[in-house]
């Protein structure tokens, strides 16, 4: 199958009828940022190398279906010539999703009133 085909095909779609164009295009984003969260976490980082590893884990989200723009920062200081794991304090991530009739923008950054990393539909 060619890159991106999944999203035109019956089979695969048939697993989903029983979403709304609406309700896929959040899933898919749901799963692509609870996906990228848990492959990066713990991840070895130093401000050398957070620029790549930004580039990468974009990249590698642009591979899922539906995925149409991906943005990704990681935020805070890195001492020099130190590194740090990964952790979801770090995350700013935006995520655009596309299906046939929506177009979703999905967020993963840590919220400081909460004290959590969350995963949240920003617009439809």
């Amino acid at each position: 199958m060619s890159e991106k085909s999944l999203e035109k095909n019956e089979i695969f779609d048939s697993y989903f009828k029983n979403l709304s164009d609406r309700e896929r295009a959040v899933f898919e984003g749901g799963i692509s940022l609870g996906a990228l969260f848990h492959q990066f976490v713990g991840t070895p980082v130093s401000e050398k190398t957070k620029r790549s590893l930004e580039i990468a884990m974009s990249e590698s989200l642009k591979n899922q279906p539906f995925i149409e723009d991906v943005s990704v920062s990681i935020v805070g200081e890195i001492e020099d010539g130190k590194y740090v794991s990964l952790t979801g304090e770090m995350f700013n991530v935006s995520l655009t999703v596309k299906t046939e009739e929506n177009r979703a923008l999905l967020r993963l950054k840590y919220i400081k009133e909460l004290d959590y990393p969350l995963m949240y539909v920003e617009k439809i």
